[in-house]
Formats: C-alpha cells, sequence, structure tokens
C-alpha cells in the first residue's frame, strides 16, 4: 500500500454538533463522531438535556454510543441560532427536581383520571402491559 502523501490531512469528522432525539423521550445533544448502516451513532462531548416547561438543563454523558433502533431523529443543530433559544438554562439539581415535581403531578393527574373512569365502570390498562411502539 501506498502511504498518504505528507500535505494531506487526516480524515476527520467535521465538528457539527447535532441533536438526538431518542425512543424514550430523552434528548442528546453532541458531537457525531460515527454512524452505519443501520444508523447506530457514537456521539462526543454528548450532553443529555432535560426540558421542563421554559427551562432545561445539561447533563454530561461524554462518548455516548446509540443502537440505531433507538434513534427517533437525528438533526444537526445551527450553531448561530442555538444561542437565540427563549428557554432559560438552570442547573442540572434545580432541573432533576422539576422533572420529579413534573412526573409526580403527572401520576397524580393520571390515578385521578383512572379512579374517575373506575367509577363509571371502565377500565383502563395499565400503561406496562401496552407496546411501546
Amino acid at each position: 500500500l501506498a502511504a498518504l502523501p505528507r500535505d494531506r490531512p487526516a480524515l476527520s469528522f467535521p465538528a457539527e454538533k447535532h441533536l438526538v432525539l431518542l425512543r424514550d423521550g430523552r434528548t442528546l445533544i453532541g458531537f457525531l463522531r460515527s454512524i452505519d448502516q443501520f444508523a447506530n451513532l457514537v456521539l462526543h462531548q454528548t450532553v443529555e438535556r432535560i426540558h421542563v416547561g421554559k427551562k432545561y438543563g445539561d447533563i454530561p454523558r461524554g462518548i455516548f454510543v446509540v443502537r440505531g433502533e433507538n434513534v427517533v431523529l437525528l438533526g444537526e443543530i445551527d450553531l448561530e441560532k442555538e444561542s437565540d433559544t427563549p428557554l432559560q438554562q438552570v442547573s442540572i439539581e434545580e432541573i432533576l427536581e422539576e422533572q420529579r415535581v413534573e412526573l409526580q403531578a403527572k401520576q397524580e393527574s393520571e390515578k385521578l383520571k383512572v379512579q374517575a373512569l373506575k367509577e363509571r365502570g371502565l377500565s383502563v390498562p395499565r400503561a406496562d402491559t401496552l407496546d411501546e411502539y
């Protein structure tokens, strides 16, 4: 094999940030380093972004490997427009607390809905028995 000329730059991925929405609802943001025919991804300098209302928080995750079947959406982030967001960035602790409160409120609402349906003689299948597709 012939060696590459010394003046030729090494192959590398462009430094473009990507957003990945996963099937379980999580959002990842990082630099795309690899992708294959099955949409398996390798992200570098990844953060998991959690949104609650008009607030968001980023949890550093480092190198992240995502199996293609879990990818719902993959998109490039426009770095110029990234800072023009109406959302407020908060600390990890604050966003996790907001997420916990939101989940608790959602569960209470679901309980009330199931109870109201039971009183009317209707039953609702449990969420864990349904397919997530």
